[in-house]
């Protein structure tokens, strides 16, 4: 087992030249972050079992039973109530309250993995970061007096990029005033340990061409060709990113694309995803793509139906919080934290509409694997479930959970905050 010293030092590596960093400061109350570290350290190995066995059993999206089940019997262990979200089952909501009012601080917890890949994103990690920074709160709270409420969210289906859009409409976040998560990965951006970045807005498209079959030998001008219109869309598609920002991805396969050579294909199907830095840079390429996908059905013939799912929006890092985090991991470790909170990462999350209706925080952290989150050769896979990124995940939700004993405790830091975000926000709204 890896035991976490608040005396521990770990070293920087260069940083580039756009990046801000943290500087030493004041530590804020550390006879409650010594709580923090304390906690962390005992939960160590439960944490790792707990991530063991969601590594052991990954699960899709929305039906991340045994996951669900696994955390939250750990919690009622612990003495807490789980309750259930709305009519998603494998959600959850767990509190700790201390005093009367007080400032509400939220935590994230994600458990689902990705077809054929186990969990390639690394959300058993996530999961434990989430847990411990909750009950190491919660435990800070209780030691040192500190009134407020600290949140534990469960948020299944993330992968599906709409899980926490979900959540915010069943009103799960709807009494927190701030919220954070952490998540794995490895990558340029995480060479020092641990970076604050943005993430890349994106809608998800399904395409549906519908034509008429005809022999393809004996008849073939009977036939309306569902194959041409998505090859035509495809291709339009593909001459249109000469046009496009250079921060736009527009990427795409066919899915369904006929059943036999020798019959012409009466149906086809497309899925898209379109990302841009922001939801409206998204909506801007999303109207030029719609009008490929429409053209193509005009120029074949064809019907077309296009669905378009709810936008992902950009994450929005609140600055506060990220440097009280990089503050907190300097002072207890020596490492530095990369803040780039405007520089998108390359993914998408859903925790990025979260940050547009109150403030929120998503570092990333790096574990030791040989490829990049998402790898199909099942490399981020295998490097998800070490000892050490376990260690890792540990290590960095110190720093979460400080960042968040800090919003409880220190009136004017949450202040601070709130006023970031709304100033944020202005700016974000006037573009």
């Amino acid at each position: 087992m890896t035991v976490i010293d608040s005396c521990a030092h770990t070293v920087g590596y260069p940083l580039p030249d756009d990046a801000a960093t943290s500087k030493s400061q004041t530590i804020f109350n550390p006879e409650a972050r010594q709580t923090v570290v304390n906690v962390l350290n005992s939960l160590h190995p439960e944490l790792k079992d707990i991530s063991d066995y969601l590594h052991a059993n990954p699960e899709l999206a929305w039906n991340e039973t045994k996951a669900h089940h696994k955390i939250t019997n750990y919690l009622t262990t612990k003495g807490y109530t789980v309750t259930d979200v709305s009519e998603y089952p494998t959600a959850f909501r767990v509190a700790h309250s201390r005093g009367n009012g007080g400032p509400v601080f939220g935590l994230n917890s994600e458990y689902d993995a990705l077809p054929g890949i186990g969990h390639a994103c690394g959300h058993n990690l996530i999961a434990i970061c989430g847990i411990g920074a909750f009950l190491a709160v919660a435990a800070a709270m209780d030691k040192h007096n500190i009134e407020g409420t600290v949140v534990l969210i469960g948020t299944p289906a993330e992968e599906k990029g709409s899980g926490k859009i979900d959540l915010l409409k069943a009103g799960a976040y709807k009494d927190l005033e701030a919220c954070m998560m952490l998540h794995p990965a490895k990558g340029p951006m995480t060479g020092t340990g641990a970076a604050v970045v943005g993430t890349f807005a994106l809608r998800h498209l399904t395409i549906e061409y519908f034509g008429k079959p005809a022999h393809a030998g004996m008849a073939p001008w009977e036939g309306v060709n569902a194959l041409d219109a998505a090859t035509i869309a495809y291709a339009s598609i593909s001459a249109l990113r000469q046009q496009l920002k250079s921060e736009t991805r527009v990427h795409g396969v066919i899915t369904d694309g006929g059943s036999a050579p020798n019959v012409i294909p009466a149906h086809t199907e497309l899925k898209y995803i379109v990302r841009a830095t922001t939801d409206k840079e998204v909506g801007k390429t999303l109207d030029k793509v719609v009008a490929c996908f429409e053209g193509a059905a005009q120029v074949s013939g064809c019907k077309v139906k296009i669905s378009v799912t709810d936008p992902v929006a950009e994450l929005r890092n609140e600055r506060t919080l990220a440097t009280e985090f990089a503050h907190v991991m300097q002072d207890v470790f020596g490492a530095k934290v990369i803040l780039a909170l405007d520089k998108p990462y390359g993914g998408s999350t859903d925790f990025g509409n979260v940050t547009h209706v109150l403030p929120g925080c998503h570092p990333v952290f790096n574990i030791e694997a040989d490829g990049l989150n998402h790898t199909p050769d099942l490399r981020f896979t295998a490097g998800a479930g070490s000892a050490d990124s376990v260690a890792e995940a540990i290590k960095h939700t110190i720093g979460m959970a400080c960042t968040g004993m800090r919003f409880l405790a220190d009136p004017e830091f949450a202040t601070q905050v709130k006023r970031s975000w709304e100033s944020m926000m202005t700016k974000v709204n006037i573009e």
